[in-house]
């Protein structure tokens, strides 16, 4: 039997009308997604203001400011401001501490983290609803503001990194869905790996963090993005300010706490011009290098979340 020259014209070597068509979306779905695009570009829209406006607020002119004219696009293009900022001793000081206590808690809260999940993923380990019960206690219950104080002030951990790290060490909630990621692994290898001799750290070193690299790489993206953003510790426990990150910098600015002559260098400049725009500016620098790692780290966050989340 021969087949017309037009049925096989796309070369599979079958009968067009053999093939399979594509199934046609009905109109609903097509409203659906239309709905969806626009609902979804609001939400983006929205979210994104913000941000756009805090910089062009920070390269703008004070005047345009002042008049309410700065909205998505700079006015009087200036950068007079950014030049005080980055000239200020202290803002660099309060930054590489930000950059330090980042690093350093974000690792302490990672292996601790990690250690406490792979045993709560064990269902033989003995007292395991004890544990689990302990740690979804302080989700709701804590020791208050003052005895936590009295508590770092006597370990002898004030002004220092501990006082940072050590209190904040370990997320509940990340360590729920670390231990739920643990769970949905296969016990086979565990077993197989303990037979050719391996004992529990080389399972886990060997084994199981080479396969849990999504989620350890999520987990490091919300502890370094909370560490990062967080001011309230060290502006409890540090009492000096080269000790400070630049979150308190920029809090102390926002509140109004820090005058020109604890800005170094923006107290030799007009005080009108940095005051309108130093805020802004500030925000810039300060949230610029989490925005820059982001995308870096973005493809692990939706599978790292979604694996610990979902088992199957």
């Amino acid at each position: 039997m021969s087949v017309d020259a037009t049925d096989t014209a796309s070369g599979s070597g079958l009968p067009a009308r053999a093939r399979p068509r594509g199934i046609r979306p009905s109109r609903g779905y097509r409203v659906f997604q239309a709905c969806n695009a626009v609902v979804l570009t609001i939400v983006v829209v929205a979210t994104l203001f913000p941000f756009v406006n805090v910089v062009a607020r920070s390269l703008s002119d004070e005047r345009y400011l002042i008049a309410g004219k700065v909205n998505l696009v700079p006015r009087g293009f200036n950068l007079d401001t950014y030049r005080l900022v980055l000239n200020d001793s202290l803002f660099w000081t309060n930054y590489r501490n930000t950059v330090f206590y980042t690093v350093v808690a974000t690792a302490i809260s990672i292996v601790l983290t990690t250690c406490y999940a792979y045993a709560l993923s064990k269902k033989h380990l003995r007292g395991r609803t004890a544990l689990i019960g302990i740690a979804v206690f302080t989700m709701f219950f804590t020791g208050g503001l003052i005895p936590n104080y009295v508590l770092v002030t006597s370990l002898g951990m004030k002004n220092s990194v501990w006082a940072i790290a050590v209190p904040n060490a370990i997320n509940v909630f990340n360590l729920l869905v670390m231990k739920a990621f643990f769970e949905s692994l296969p016990t086979d290898l565990e077993e197989a790996a303990a037979v050719d001799g391996l004992n529990t750290y080389g399972i886990l070193l060997r084994i199981v963090l080479p396969l849990s690299k999504a989620i350890v790489a999520t987990m490091v993206l919300f502890y370094a993005v909370a560490f990062w953003n967080s001011w309230f510790a060290a502006f409890l426990y540090m009492d000096q300010q080269e000790l400070w990150p630049v979150t308190v910098y920029l809090r102390n600015l926002i509140a109004g706490a820090t005058g020109a002559e604890n800005v170094g260098v923006i107290a030799e400049a007009d005080e009108v011009q940095a005051d309108a725009t130093l805020k802004a500016v500030t925000i810039v620098l300060t949230t610029l290098p989490i925005l820059v790692v982001y995308p870096f780290v973005q493809r692990y966050f939706v599978r790292g979340v979604m694996l610990g989340a979902v088992k199957g």
